[in-house]
């Protein structure tokens, strides 16, 4: 049996009205990835409303037997050091994580555009490294997650190349998103291969190229055989899904319940 688990990451319901309709409902969520058979969530660190209280956030995950598998600390990270603003944003993110024994720090840069690109790739590296080396001392093990709109500057095989091989592999690991990969050209499992002893968190979500997302299993990412590879690589951790098809959009709800019925039926067979 694989030490796999598998999540919800929270940015399904942030897609409805830029998460507006679902603010403050933390909760909701860990009750919904409960009611969809999933055992972990990963929310966005701006996002938690009063769960940011760490006693409040145990008592929701305990009730619902769900854990938190990870926070997404997401900032703009374009200086050659942090502001003052992202310094504590992150500082407060590991205190609390420090609370969550093996729950992961979960850096991701916001999308801002490619321009400056060689400098502020460098800029992203610098800024990752030193808050993965603050949360490491904290013991809070850490994990960068690129992505892939166009105004990414962690969206290409060029840009993978610059950013994961500067990361500091002692205190930053890598969180390989499927969807993300494919969507910036590149082959999914090529890619993962490359970056092996830097993988330690997973996000899953679909890709048809219409423009980009499809509901889990309905899209051209081939699930079963990156489970499978991971699960012959030795791959202990997180598998979590984000699902940003358009339904989300609508019933983020319905969307986490739909993923959880595919992962039972095509993924936990793999992992089990």
């Amino acid at each position: 049996m694989a030490n796999i688990s598998l999540g919800a990451e929270v940015y399904t319901w942030f897609m409805r009205e830029s998460g507006a309709a679902y603010e403050n409902q933390l909760g909701h969520m860990i009750e919904m990835c409960n009611k969809s058979g999933f055992t972990g969530i990963e929310p966005m660190h701006f996002w938690m409303g009063d769960l940011t209280d760490p006693g409040l956030l145990k008592e929701s995950l305990d009730k619902n037997n769900v854990q938190l598998s990870g926070i997404a600390l997401v900032h703009d990270w374009n200086n050659p050091e942090e502001t003052v603003e992202e310094v504590a944003g992150a500082n407060a993110c590991i205190e609390l994580l420090t609370q969550f024994p093996g729950s992961k720090l979960c850096t991701v840069q916001m999308p801002t555009g490619r321009h400056d690109l060689e400098q502020r790739r460098l800029n992203l590296v610098s800024c990752v490294n030193a808050v993965s080396k603050r949360a490491v001392d904290a013991g809070v093990e850490c994990s960068f997650h690129p992505n892939s709109p166009h105004e990414s500057i962690n969206r290409t095989a060029e840009d993978y190349d610059v950013i994961l091989n500067g990361l500091d592999a002692s205190v930053t690991g890598w969180t390989p998103d499927v969807g993300h990969i494919r969507n910036g050209g590149m082959d999914i499992l090529a890619k993962m291969a490359e970056f092996r002893p830097l993988i330690n968190h997973i996000h899953y979500k679909d890709w048809d190229g219409n423009p980009e997302w499809a509901l889990m299993g309905e899209g051209k990412i081939d699930f079963v055989e990156i489970t499978q590879w991971l699960v012959d690589e030795g791959f202990e951790g997180w598998i979590m899904c984000e699902d940003e098809a358009d339904a989300a959009i609508e019933d983020p709800d319905a969307v986490t319940l739909h993923d959880g019925e595919y992962c039972k039926e095509k993924l936990v067979p793999i992992i089990s």
